[in-house]
């Protein structure tokens, strides 16, 4: 092969030549196919290396099967420049992200003939190799600035997190031999640990580093791995509340729907996304991230960072207090100790924490004044918030709060049942909700908070629920034989125009009108028409007002069919709607109550 033959001997003779000179072959022979073993024996002088290191981290990076080159640069080129490129080459990988990124359901993703994932990989190995050579008074600086490149050019896909946690591993240093080999295992290349690191060579303005860098070096890196954590929780579906509460309540299961515990199990790639977050967290607690005091879970909820990025802040800190955690990241930290103790077994830290008043801390932290935005944003610490709320509880780790404390944890869990984009998560947040209404020892502030919800409330969905809930709450006072308001026909009398709203003024709405409010109210009706069938029909005659029945037929029942009728006629509604109408007509047409 001539064109080989010339290209071996210009980069084999040119080094001969200038620096400036030689730059200029190599751009016009690199790219050559079969020359790059050439050129890394080339570069095996260490004199070369150093001189011209640098500026081939982005020529060589852009060709295939250049891993080896570089790897050569970063361990004799000078540390301190080649550092600068590498930095400035994950830059524009943060550039060429944003130009590539396809969004699918709001979750990052990468375009599968991306060749920007590739290049992280390698240029984090070779970030690896540089800071653990560089030999400074203040080597924090450089680890500061390259971690806010790190993120910055990061993506939560699974390759990607788990080379960020070969570079963690290799600046902490191993604290724990490798984990076995599973097939959830993600394999990237890490040149640091697989490498031959006696073949570095010495930094050449070496100095003695500084004592407090050892703790401030930490610090750094306890708050970029929260950083990568909460970024990549909130990217994948990790179902820790359905999955707790597979495993709490096995009794709500759905017999015959697979369960989210069995899907995890069954599919790889869940595995794998289960074992890239078990890896995160085994990092942090290597890097001391391993006890949940209150004192812990304190920090977190009266911290004036909740949703703010620690890492904007790093070059300017000089002390380790300087340095924040990401308060999402923790939360996302203390939801899988909890989550891997009840369904792997894994031995974790116990949060030392109540529902009250440590976790209602946490749900206000964290969804704020505006939670549809906040859930919606950050979907997986919304579901951290879920799981731990549901490790606490089911370790009764409950005091007593006061009506207001208890409505306002509900209502924040039904924000997270109205807003979550994972209707799994909803439904876990539903069941959850309803699990602390019940739990709630003062018999009147269960009644206010569905008193507030069937009268204020303006999610069908959310109206829905609290008329099951009424129902279980009637049901339970029968069962468990007490007599308080749910066991009296009281309770109907209060809440009967709620439950049952007027329908007379909706029937003679016009199609297009009418369409829409069955569309946004069908849940809550069809629930109501279940609960009416309840009362009306069943045991529980005996709590119906006198007069009652005839005034839910003249208001509610009857307007309602009629409502259903002219849908019906008009021809506009088909399919579920259509087959919804029907069970509604038709339950409403049992209760006999005329």
């Amino acid at each position: 092969m001539p064109e080989l033959e010339e290209s071996i001997t210009a980069v084999r003779e040119g080094a001969k030549e200038d620096r400036f000179t030689y730059l200029t072959i190599l751009q016009c022979h690199v790219a050559t196919p079969g020359i790059l073993p050439t050129l890394n024996e080339v570069l095996q002088n260490a004199e070369l290396a150093q001189e011209i290191g640098w500026d081939l981290v982005q020529m060589l990076l852009d060709i295939e099967g250049s891993d080896a080159c570089l790897e050569t640069v970063a361990r004799l080129g000078n540390p301190r420049e080649v550092i600068i490129k590498v930095m400035e080459a994950l830059e524009g990988l943060a550039v060429a992200w944003h130009d590539e990124v396809i969004i699918e359901d709001e979750r990052p993703g990468v375009p599968p003939d991306s060749k920007i994932p590739g290049k992280f990989i390698t240029l984090l190995g070779l970030l690896a190799i540089l800071l653990r050579r560089i030999k400074t008074r203040y080597p924090s600086r450089f680890l500061a600035s390259s971690l806010v490149k790190v993120f910055e050019a990061y993506q939560p896909t699974m390759e990607m997190t788990a080379v960020v946690v070969n570079l963690v591993r290799s600046l902490s240093g191993e604290k724990r031999p490798p984990l076995p080999t599973r097939s959830s295992s993600i394999d990237v290349a890490n040149p640091d640990q697989d490498g031959d690191a006696s073949k570095n060579a010495p930094d050449p303005e070496a100095e003695q580093e500084d004592p407090k860098e050892e703790v401030l070096q930490q610090k750094l890196l306890q708050s970029f791995t929260t950083c990568i954590l909460q970024r990549y929780v909130n990217a994948h579906a990790m179902h820790w509340s359905p999955r707790l509460l597979e495993v709490y309540h096995p009794e709500k299961l759905v017999p015959g729907r697979k369960t989210s515990t069995i899907a995890y199990r069954e599919d790889d790639t869940l595995q794998k996304r289960d074992a890239v977050v078990g890896q995160l967290v085994a990092l942090l607690r290597d890097l001391g991230l391993g006890s949940c005091p209150k004192s812990f879970i304190k920090s977190i909820y009266t911290s004036s960072r909740a949703n703010i990025d620690p890492l904007g802040s790093f070059e300017d800190c000089n002390f380790p207090d300087d340095i924040h955690l990401s308060p999402g990241g923790l939360v996302c930290l203390i939801a899988y100790w909890i989550f891997s103790t009840e369904v792997f077994g894994s031995d974790n830290p116990h949060p030392d924490m109540h529902i009250f008043p440590e976790h209602l801390a946490l749900l206000e932290k964290f969804l704020g004044e505006e939670a549809q935005a906040e859930i919606s944003s950050s979907p997986g610490i919304a579901d951290a918030l879920l799981a731990i709320g549901l490790g606490v509880e089911h370790r009764e780790q409950t005091v007593g709060a006061d009506g207001t404390q208890f409505m306002a944890y509900h209502h924040r869990l039904t924000l997270i049942s109205v807003f979550h984009p994972d209707i799994q998560v909803r439904n876990a947040a539903t069941t959850f909700a309803g699990i602390i209404l019940h739990s709630d020892s003062d018999v009147q502030n269960r009644l206010e908070i569905l008193e507030d919800l069937l009268e204020n409330c303006m999610f069908a969905a959310l109206k829905a629920c609290a008329v099951t809930w009424l129902k279980e709450e009637i049901t339970a006072a029968r069962k468990e034989g007490v007599t308080n308001i749910f066991a009296k026909p009281d309770v109907i009398e209060r809440l009967q125009y709620a439950a049952f709203p007027d329908m007379i003024s909706v029937a003679a709405l016009d199609t297009e009108a009418l369409l829409e409010f069955w569309r946004q109210n069908s849940a809550f009706l069809l629930q109501v028409a279940n609960f009416a069938f309840f009362l009306f029909t069943g045991d529980f005659k005996n709590l119906v007002p006198a007069g009652m029945a005839a005034a839910v037929e003249h208001r509610f029942s009857e307007p309602l069919i009629l409502a259903a009728e002219k849908l019906e006629k008009a021809g506009v509604v088909d399919g579920e709607d259509s087959m919804q109408l029907s069970i509604l007509t038709d339950r409403l047409r049992s209760l006999g109550l005329h």
